[in-house]
């Protein structure tokens, strides 16, 4: 009997949708997870469909897996049909009503920890037949490569080959702790910040510069800074600051409850960091001709909670005083 001869005689349609997974994942593993199967079914149903077409549509090697010219072909003529599958199918769920399923989302670590985690109880009681599975992660994810749903970005501009939505605006904030302020002294222009420890997101290869604007006639200055610690992670940085180790340049979103209790304070309050961070948050998925109704009422509610954005209040001196003492 001929391989051909053994191959599976019903339609393939399984093992064609395992094909166009395995191209976007890379690898058997990562395909069987997103399928739930185990990767000895991922492999099996693979190695059937390279018998029902007669030639090979993968090319393993001992790190990845690619797909040969002919599993290409075979996954860009394919792709789309199961893109209108799915849409057909997350149609027809919505006709059901409430929400159901599992989202899969991504989202920066610092963001997702301090913002969204301590309001997302709210969101799963509001909508008590979705799942949330939440990535962690301050890379920029493949979406559809890892298969999430809705990835939330805190960035300058969305790729243009997606849906973005925006969330709520951001800021850059200097802030440091009443202690260092009191030992230290408090900058009055942005070039006294070379006279102080900063702390820092590290930047490969180059020395790190803080740009800061006027608030008021637009002047510029670019200060080159140093100082105990850099870390590429805003809540490392914060924690650092918090312990009076020196001035620090953070995002609102994670400068926020530390402001809001004293127990960080604004430094140079009439200058604003340029260039730092984006100045917008967004909600971000591939573009599809239909989104799912689980994202679009996650998007709702993201849009919803952090509409206000996360500027404090300012501090008058009086209880700014009565805060630190």
């Amino acid at each position: 009997m001929t391989s051909t001869e053994s191959a599976p005689r019903h339609p393939p349609w399984a093992h064609l949708h395992a094909l166009t997974v395995l191209g976007e994942a890379g690898s058997f593993t990562a395909a069987a997870q997103r399928l739930g199967w185990s990767k000895a079914l991922m492999s099996q149903r693979v190695a059937e469909l390279e018998a029902q077409a007669g030639v090979p549509l993968v090319r393993r090697t001992t790190r990845s897996v690619r797909l040969t010219e002919a599993g290409q072909q075979l996954v860009d003529r394919s792709r789309s049909a199961f893109a209108e599958i799915d849409a057909a199918l997350a149609s027809v769920r919505d006709l059901a009503g409430a929400p159901r399923g599992l989202l899969r989302v991504t989202a920066p670590v610092a963001l997702a920890r301090q913002q969204l985690l301590p309001r997302l109880p709210d969101f799963l009681r509001r909508y008590p037949e979705l799942r949330l599975e939440l990535d962690l992660a301050d890379r920029l994810a493949s979406l559809a490569q890892e298969g999430f749903d809705l990835a939330i970005r805190h960035t300058h501009a969305p790729p243009d080959t997606h849906v973005a939505w925006p969330l709520c605006e951001t800021r850059s904030v200097l802030v440091a702790s009443p202690a260092y302020l009191r030992a230290r002294g408090e900058p009055a222009h942005p070039l006294d910040l070379s006279a102080h420890d900063c702390l820092y997101y590290p930047r490969p290869g180059a020395t790190p510069v803080w740009q800061l604007e006027a608030r008021q006639g637009g002047a510029r200055h670019r200060v080159a800074v140093r100082g105990p610690l850099a870390a590429n992670n805003s809540e490392a940085l914060r924690e650092a600051a918090l312990g009076d180790l020196g001035i620090a340049l953070l995002p609102d979103f994670s400068a926020q409850a530390a402001l809001a209790a004293g127990r960080l304070r604004p430094v140079l309050p009439g200058w604003r960091p340029v260039g730092a961070f984006a100045e917008r948050l967004w909600a971000i998925r591939p573009h599809t001709a239909q989104v799912p109704r689980g994202v679009q009422v996650l998007v709702a509610w993201l849009r919803e909670v952090l509409a206000e954005g996360f500027a404090t209040p300012p501090q008058t001196g009086a209880s700014r005083a009565k805060k630190t003492t």
